[in-house]
C-alpha cells in the first residue's frame, strides 16, 4: 500500500480519532511525483521501520528487528509497530511482531488504544481474530472509555460486533459512563442498525447508565432516532421507567417536541393498556378476521350505496365518507398497526366473496341458458388462493417460530448460533453476502430475509402482498398455478358480466353509442357495474403477474428479486448486464421443467437442486452438460 491511499484510507478514522496527522507522509517527493502522475522508482531500502510496517515490508522489518531494533518500542507519538501494523492489516507483520516480543494489549496513540481497538476501528474482521488468539482482550477500554464492542458498535462493523458476543464479551458491558452498546447505538448511530442486531442477543433494555440514568429508549429518544425508538418499542422496551430527572420516554419526547417519537410512544402505550383488557386481547388474537370483516363490510356497503335508487350522487358520496370514516375508526381502535398490512389481503378475499355470490346469482343463471357446456366453478382460484396463504412461507430457512426462537438467544457460547458465527468468522466467510445478521443463519444462494415476513426465504422471488405471504421454493410453482386460476375466473367473470348486460339491458353499443349504452348500464344494474370494476382490477394485476411469471421463469431462470437486482445494477454500470445470460438460465424448456419439477414423459430431465442448503451453484449446460460452479 503506497502512503498516499494510507492515509486517504484512514485520516477520516482512527488516525483522525488518535489525533496522528498524515500529512508528515506526504512530504516525499516521490511520491508528490505520484500524486502528479509522473513515474518514479521507490527505494524500499531506505525507509525506516514505522514506514516499512505501513507498507507491510515483512522483509524490511526482519532487517530492522535483527538489526536490534526493539519491536515493544513506540514512536514520538507513542505508537508502537503493532498499532501500525493492526490498523493496515498487515496480518504477518503482527504475527512477526509478537513473536519477537510486541505486547499485544499495548496502549499507545493520545486516546491510550490498544492494536485491537485500531483493528476493531478500521473494520478488519481477519486482524480482529488473529490479535484476540493472540491472547487480546477485548475488554479493556481506551481513552474514550470504550472497549472493543463498543468501537464496532460505533463504527458499525456488525461481522465483528457478532464474532466479539460469539467469543463471550457481555452484550450489557459497559464503557466508562455506564452505556452498554446497545444505549450507545440508539445514542450515537442514527438509524435502524446496528441497534436491531444487537437486540437479536438478548441485551438488557431496562438497563441504565450512570450519570443520567437513561435506558436505551431514552438515549434514542434524546438523539431523534426514530428508527431506534420503533425496534425498542417492538422489543418490548419500558415507558415506565424514570431517568434522573424524573422523565419517562414519554416525557422525554414531549420535551424533544419530535412528533413521530411522541406518536410511536403514544400509540404503544395504547396499545399495551389493550392487552390488560380481557375483551380487548380476545379481539387482538381475531385481528385479521376482524380485518376481513371490515373488508367485507366495505365492499358490500360501496356497492349497495351505488345501487340505491336515488339519483342524487351527493347523498351517494356522502353516504361512502361517512362509511369510510366510520370504518376507519374501528379499524384504528380494534386492530393493530401491524396487522393493517394484510389489508390487501382481506380485501381481495372479500372481492373473492361478493364476485363469487354476484356470478353464482346474476351471471350463472343467463350462462346456462347460453352455454351449458361453459360453466366453469368460480371457487377453483378462490380455493388456490386459501391454499397458498396457508402455504409455508416460501420454505424459509426459518419458519416463523423459530425466527422467534432467536430472540430468545442467550450470551452463551455453546448456542449453535454462536458457534456457527466463529466459524464463519475464522473461515473468513462472515459476511453479508454469506450471513443474515437478522436471523444469525449463514445464507444459501439465491435467499433474501424478508423484513415483513421477518425470515430468511430459500430462492426468494418477492413477498406478495395480495397473499400476505412470502414467495419463494416451496410455494412459487403453487403462486404462478393461483395467478393462472384466478386469471382465468375472472375472465369467466367478465364474459358473465357482459352476458348478463346483453340480456337485461334495452341499449347496445351498435345501435346508441357509446355513451348511451354506459349510462344505461349504470341505470340498468350499478351492482354489476361495481362488480365488474372489480374483476377488472383483479384481472389487470393477476394476469400482469402471471406473464412476468412466465417469463422470467421460462426465458430468464430468474426470480423477480434476482431480474430487478440485475437490472438496477445494468442502469448504474458502465458495462450493460444481459439479464437472458446468468448460471440459473438453461433454456426455456430445461428452466420449466427444473421449475416445475416435470418430465414430458422422459423427454426432459429436471434438475433438483436442494436451494435451502445451496451454497454454491453446480450446474450441468443444456447444450454441453459441462459442470460448472458458481
Amino acid at each position: 500500500m503506497h502512503n498516499a491511499n494510507l492515509c486517504k484510507n484512514h485520516s477520516h478514522g482512527p488516525l483522525h480519532h488518535h489525533g496522528h496527522n498524515c500529512s508528515n507522509l506526504y512530504e516525499d517527493k516521490d511520491l508528490l511525483k505520484e500524486q502528479e502522475g509522473l513515474p518514479f522508482v521507490e527505494d524500499y531500502n531506505n525507509f525506516d521501520i514505522v514506514k516499512a510496517t505501513q507498507y507491510g515490508l515483512l522483509e524490511r522489518c526482519q532487517e530492522l528487528v535483527e538489526a536490534g531494533y526493539d519491536v515493544r518500542q513506540p514512536d514520538k507519538e507513542n505508537v508502537t509497530l503493532l498499532h501500525w501494523a493492526a490498523i493496515n492489516n498487515r496480518l504477518d507483520l503482527v504475527k512477526y511482531f509478537i513473536s519477537k516480543g510486541a505486547v499485544v494489549d499495548q496502549l499507545g496513540g493520545d486516546l491510550n488504544s490498544t492494536p485491537l481497538h485500531w483493528a476493531v476501528r478500521q473494520g478488519h474482521l481477519p486482524m480482529v481474530l488473529l490479535l484476540l488468539k493472540c491472547g487480546a482482550d477485548p475488554t479493556l477500554i481506551d481513552g474514550e472509555g470504550y472497549s472493543s464492542l463498543h468501537l464496532a458498535v460505533l463504527f458499525q462493523h456488525m461481522p465483528i460486533i457478532a464474532y466479539l458476543i460469539s467469543r463471550g464479551q457481555s452484550i450489557d458491558t459497559t464503557d466508562h459512563n455506564g452505556q452498554t452498546p446497545l444505549m450507545l447505538s440508539a445514542h450515537k448511530v442514527i438509524g435502524v442498525e446496528p441497534t436491531r442486531f444487537l437486540l437479536k442477543f438478548n441485551p438488557s433494555i431496562k438497563a441504565v447508565d450512570n450519570i443520567e440514568k437513561n435506558t436505551a429508549l431514552h438515549w434514542a429518544i434524546v438523539a431523534g432516532n426514530v428508527s431506534a425508538v420503533d425496534v425498542l418499542l417492538e422489543a418490548g422496551a419500558s415507558l415506565d421507567i424514570k431517568n434522573a430527572k424524573g422523565d419517562t420516554p414519554l416525557d422525554l419526547a414531549q420535551q424533544t417536541k419530535n412528533r413521530i417519537i411522541i406518536h410511536l410512544l403514544s400509540e404503544e402505550e395504547r396499545m399495551r393498556k389493550r392487552r390488560t383488557s380481557r375483551f380487548l386481547r380476545i379481539l387482538e388474537k381475531n385481528e385479521f378476521l376482524l380485518l376481513f370483516v371490515s373488508s367485507l363490510v366495505l365492499i358490500w356497503a360501496i356497492g349497495y350505496v351505488t345501487d340505491l335508487n336515488s339519483d342524487s350522487w351527493l347523498l351517494k358520496g356522502s353516504l361512502l365518507i361517512f362509511m369510510l370514516l366510520v370504518l376507519s375508526l374501528f379499524a384504528r381502535m380494534f386492530v393493530g398497526f401491524n396487522k393493517l398490512k394484510y389489508f390487501p389481503v382481506a380485501f381481495m378475499l372479500g372481492s373473492v366473496f361478493w364476485i363469487s355470490w354476484t356470478c353464482f346469482i346474476c351471471f350463472l343463471p343467463d350462462i346456462l341458458y347460453e352455454k351449458p357446456s361453459s360453466v366453469i366453478s368460480p371457487n377453483i382460484a378462490w380455493e388456490k388462493a386459501i391454499k397458498l396463504n396457508i402455504k409455508y412461507k416460501g420454505f424459509p430457512l426459518l419458519g416463523p417460530n423459530d425466527t422467534s426462537e432467536v430472540l430468545k438467544l442467550k450470551n452463551d457460547c455453546e448456542t449453535p448460533i454462536f458457534q456457527n458465527i466463529l466459524t464463519l468468522g475464522e473461515s473468513g466467510c462472515l459476511d453479508f453476502r454469506t450471513f443474515c445478521t437478522s436471523c444469525l443463519v449463514k445464507k444459501p444462494l439465491r435467499s433474501m430475509h424478508c423484513s415483513i415476513c421477518n425470515s430468511c426465504v430459500a430462492r426468494y422471488d418477492q413477498h406478495c402482498i395480495w397473499i400476505g405471504q412470502c414467495i419463494g421454493v416451496g410455494n412459487h410453482c403453487y403462486f404462478v398455478l393461483f395467478l393462472l386460476f384466478l386469471s382465468v375466473v375472472n375472465i369467466w367473470a367478465i364474459y358473465g358480466t357482459i352476458l348478463y348486460w346483453s340480456e337485461h339491458c334495452t341499449t347496445t353499443y351498435q345501435q346508441d353509442g357509446i355513451w348511451t349504452s354506459f349510462t344505461q348500464i349504470v341505470s340498468c344494474s350499478p351492482w354489476v357495474l361495481y362488480i365488474f370494476t372489480l374483476v377488472s382490477f383483479h384481472t389487470s394485476w393477476a394476469l400482469f403477474l402471471l406473464i412476468l411469471q412466465l417469463y422470467q421463469i421460462a426465458f430468464l431462470g430468474l426470480t423477480s428479486h434476482e431480474r430487478i437486482t440485475l437490472w438496477r445494477q445494468s442502469k448504474h454500470s458502465k458495462r450493460p448486464i444481459s439479464l437472458s445470460k446468468t448460471p440459473y438460465n438453461h433454456g426455456c424448456f430445461q428452466n420449466l421443467a427444473d421449475f416445475f419439477q416435470c418430465r414430458c414423459f422422459g423427454m426432459l430431465k429436471p434438475n433438483r437442486i436442494d436451494w435451502t442448503k445451496q451454497y454454491t451453484l453446480i450446474f450441468q449446460s443444456v447444450k454441453d452438460r459441462n459442470v460448472h460452479s458458481v
